[in-house]
């Protein structure tokens, strides 16, 4: 929802400030202010915007891609949406495809894959399976705080670790330290690797930007609980945002150095789609002052658009700017020491066995 709906303030607990219209809908819905301040009711009061979690059944699971820009070829997401409310989130404008808002809904309307263990479990048992690292969790993040009801990801990585297959996790949640007695025995193998992604070490900025992800502290604690349990880290500082969190750059790579992280990269903010629009709001709420300054930056970096999705370019950005922040990371990254994580191995796969309808009697 738009125009009359917006927020006047931003929402406690959420990143975006309101439904952004998805754009393959037909509809659009918009409220007409009647004097007695009704029309922000959905949005300030809240019980419309408790999370909502439904239970799907997935036909398939493992999504492949020929990205050149993207280093995994294959990804499975436990979960649609995501409950961290990242603002930023590059993965919002694929709440379209479900008829629902990229803003609000995106963050508190979730599907929960409760097969996803099943099916995957089938998908690698087919025969000439040839085994490639699985991305767990990139669409959306695995350890979102609902998988602590729902155990998706839990079961995933359990299906991984008895079949021997490599896996590979990007993450904002501190929450991937419980499932420590299975990646530490994959990590033995060389079949698994952890990058923490992380925008800021400011507790009250993550808060507004990504207010249900794990804390910045918590963060780098996971981080070193994994690195002394033998788990390769790495840390993503992403997004990297102009006059937000650039000048953050450098700290953050000490942090996460110190923290037991040896690989490291960034992204530049990339604003797909609708996103667009529900990052200019969320500056306008908290940074009024300089909304237009960052985004002058952005489409600096951006061809003078606000947003490239060239490959090559989209991860990266363009111009003086961009070419100022590589320069930075770069030095820092060589100043602490970053190197690569250990290649995964796939040559420990073992295929499941398909389930029978007369079970296992042998």
């Amino acid at each position: 929802m738009e125009d009359a709906r917006k927020a006047r303030a931003p929402l406690k607990g959420r990143g975006a400030a309101s439904h952004v219209t998805g754009r393959f809908a037909v509809t659009r819905a918009e409220g007409a202010d009647d004097g007695w301040g009704s029309v922000y009711e959905d949005l300030a009061g809240a019980p419309r915007l408790k999370t909502e979690v439904t239970e799907e059944r997935a036909r398939s699971v493992v999504t492949r891609n020929d990205s050149p820009d993207v280093g995994f070829s294959q990804s499975v997401n436990p979960y649609r949406g995501c409950e961290h409310g990242c603002v930023y989130c590059f993965a919002r404008p694929s709440h379209a495809y479900l008829d629902l808002s990229p803003g609000l809904d995106f963050e508190t309307r979730l599907y929960a894959k409760t097969n996803a263990a099943e099916r995957l479990r089938h998908e690698l048992a087919r025969p000439g399976y040839v085994p490639a690292p699985i991305a767990l969790g990139i669409n959306t993040d695995a350890y979102q705080p609902i998988e602590r009801r729902y155990r998706v990801t839990r079961e995933v990585l359990e299906v991984l670790a008895e079949c021997r297959h490599p896996v590979s996790f990007v993450t904002k949640g501190a929450m991937i330290e419980r499932d420590l007695d299975l990646l530490a025995a994959m990590a033995r193998e060389r079949l698994v690797t952890v990058y923490f992604s992380i925008t800021t070490l400011d507790n009250r900025l993550a808060s507004r930007m990504e207010p249900r992800a794990s804390a910045p502290h918590a963060k780098l604690r996971a981080m070193r609980a994994l690195a002394d349990a033998g788990v390769p880290v790495g840390v993503m500082v992403a997004p990297v945002v102009p006059m937000i969190t650039d000048h953050e750059i450098e700290h953050i790579l000490q942090a996460a150095h110190e923290h037991g992280a040896r690989a490291a990269g960034y992204v530049l903010l990339r604003l797909p789609h609708e996103l667009k629009q529900v990052w200019r709001e969320w500056l306008e709420l908290h940074y009024p002052e300089r909304a237009a300054h960052v985004m002058s930056l952005v489409r600096q970096m951006r061809g003078a658009k606000d947003y490239d999705s060239g490959f090559g370019t989209r991860m990266r950005g363009e111009g003086p700017f961009a070419q100022l922040i590589n320069q930075r990371f770069a030095k820092a990254h060589r100043r602490l020491g970053y190197g690569r994580l250990p290649p995964l191995d796939g040559s420990k796969f073992v295929a499941p066995r398909k389930p029978s309808p007369q079970g296992e009697l042998f």
